[in-house]
């Protein structure tokens, strides 16, 4: 395998190095490196990260392949900077079984793209009425670590305890979709001023809320690690902050649409603003961007949720919830957090790469940029700006909330294992 010299990046946006690759592995890393032979990538005044981690996304293959596949997806995700992406199990049929998780796995080897984790079901069919086949999952070749019933909430609380004693045993994790059900029927859009001004249904804060306070509970007397999926409000921040104190196993992630955009984007009544959990208010979205940066919240992931152009080009109560984001994850945070000066690039690492990737014990992923580290590796630069344009998206869904709007920060390379799948912001 060739030899790749990245020069004079600012490496997790610290003082310019030179990094040597060297195969599958970073060889070096200092001032005034050389190498024989290597191609050389100028990266003056860029950020060098290690490669993203992302622990939420929507693949839909098998099954609606109409949205995205686990090509076009993770095409996508080396367009973003990821170098993994952990699969969600709302597929048809549902990743509840060894067979659909290993087929999604071994989809994932065969593009190359990025490593490609998928999730288990943690209910047969996403039901809730029965644990699905949590052991066998985690067995088989695709070593599932992550279980989720994303899209639903695992809403029983003995179903729920049953699950975290289960994954316990081999160190897994449950990740929740916190949504009371019976709080949410007809919701369609966050509770509050705007919704009782538009006349749609509510979704109250509460509702997310409630699960997170229950589910936090219950991983304290189990002894079980619990991850909060997509959190959303002011209040689950507080219950997350106190958990934590207590000393509880709990892990929250933010998506980047939350940290963004608030309800007051649904006045247009446009449903590229329909999402799950819905877009909150400004007091929401600065709770989360603080929480984000002092910790409470862990991680950033980004939801990331195709959907065909019928499913979203309708009436707002019939269209589909959800937002892509592989694409976008980077700017938005660089927006909201970095150039707001609430993290360093050293702060985005740790939430977009090392932590995600110790949840989901992404082997290889989420290491450090030094000599004898997996080469997993994404090259930004910090000053571009530019207008999205869902039109050049790898993804094959366009549902993005951002088209038009100016962001800052492009991913320019990414590198899997030393072999580039990103080139001067194209895909190789």
């Amino acid at each position: 395998m060739s030899k790749i010299l990245i020069r004079g990046a600012k490496v997790l946006g610290g003082e310019p190095q030179d990094v040597l690759i060297d195969g599958a592995t970073i060889a070096e890393v200092g001032t005034g490196l050389s190498a024989e032979g290597a191609q050389v990538v100028e990266a003056a005044g860029k950020v060098l990260l290690p490669g993203l981690v992302d622990l939420h996304t929507h693949l839909r293959e098998p099954g609606r392949e109409d949205s995205e596949t686990v090509l076009t997806g993770t095409r996508a995700a080396a367009s973003g900077g990821y170098t993994a992406v952990f699969a969600m199990a709302n597929t048809f049929p549902v990743a509840d079984t060894a067979g659909v998780v290993e087929q999604v796995y071994r989809l994932g080897r065969e593009h190359g793209y990025c490593d490609v984790q998928p999730i288990g079901a943690v209910t047969v069919g996403l039901e809730g009425k029965k644990l699905a086949e949590l052991g066998a999952m985690h067995e088989s070749a695709a070593g599932v670590t992550v279980f989720s019933d994303d899209g639903k909430c695992v809403d029983d609380a003995v179903i729920m305890r049953r699950a975290l004693e289960y994954v316990k045993a081999f160190g897994g994790v449950v990740a929740q979709h916190a949504q009371e059900p019976r709080l949410t029927e007809g919701a369609q859009m966050n509770e509050g001023v705007v919704s009782a001004e538009l006349g749609l249904g509510g979704w109250p804060a509460v509702a997310e809320e409630s699960i997170i306070a229950r589910d936090v509970l219950l991983a304290e007397h189990v002894g079980s690690r619990v991850h909060i999926c997509h959190l959303s409000t002011a209040g689950s921040v507080e219950i997350v902050r106190w958990a934590k104190s207590r000393g509880i196993d709990v892990t929250a992630e933010v998506t980047p649409h939350h940290l963004l955009l608030t309800d007051e984007l649904v006045r247009s009544y446009n449903p590229v603003y329909k999402v799950n959990p819905p877009l909150r208010t400004e007091r929401d979205v600065m709770a989360l961007r603080e929480a984000l940066a002092d910790g409470t919240i862990d991680i950033v992931a980004t939801d990331h949720a195709p959907h065909p152009h019928e499913d979203k080009d309708c009436e707002w109560a019939a269209a589909a919830m959800g937002m892509v984001g592989l694409e976008t994850a980077l700017s938005v945070v660089q927006e909201t957090m970095v150039d707001t000066g609430l993290l360093t690039w050293a702060g985005v690492a740790e939430r977009m790469s090392f932590k995600p990737a110790e949840i989901g014990q992404a082997q290889g992923h989420g290491r450090p940029v030094s000599a004898g580290e997996p080469a997993n590796l994404t090259l930004v630069d910090t000053e571009y700006r530019g207008s999205v344009d869902p039109a050049g998206f790898a993804s094959r869904s366009r549902n993005t909330p951002y088209e038009g709007r100016e962001l800052p920060g492009r991913v320019t390379h990414t590198w899997l294992r030393g072999k580039a799948t990103l080139v001067d912001g194209k895909l190789t």
